[in-house]
């Protein structure tokens, strides 16, 4: 099974390529829609440093994956949450440290805030089982 990422002529380039505007999903795919993942660690500690809430609301989204079989190339969508502008590129960072050159079809929102004003970042995503 192939999932096909297209960025369509007529619509702008992503911004810096990383992303898709759209993935199209051949029918009969299993697919794995995951909850939000924050920058909290299994022993329950949020951290305070932006760049490691980053990275660990990165490691819980591979966490999840991994606990049905699959990895960051399996994802086909992912939506981020952001509380403030300035953490985008330590996101753009994390995303491609994790994603490499996948480029799933993304949307950034910047949010007010999140379930927990300690809260800096959420990562939901979605993913498709291989055939």
């Amino acid at each position: 099974m192939t999932v096909g990422f297209s960025n369509p002529p007529g619509v702008r380039p992503p911004a810096g390529g990383r992303y898709s505007h759209a993935a199209r999903i051949p029918a009969g795919a299993e697919r794995l829609v995951m909850s939000g993942q924050i920058g909290i660690t299994p022993e329950g500690t949020v951290p305070a440093d932006p760049a490691a809430q980053i990275a660990q609301a990165v490691a819980n989204l591979g966490a999840v994956l991994a606990g049905s079989g699959l990895g960051f190339a399996d994802v086909i969508k992912v939506t981020v949450f952001l509380t403030d502008p300035a953490l985008i590129g330590l996101w753009r960072e994390a995303r491609t440290a994790a994603f490499g050159d996948h480029s799933p079809a993304s949307t950034l929102l910047i949010v007010a805030g999140l379930a927990d004003p300690a809260f800096l970042v959420e990562v939901e995503a979605e993913a498709v089982f291989p055939a």
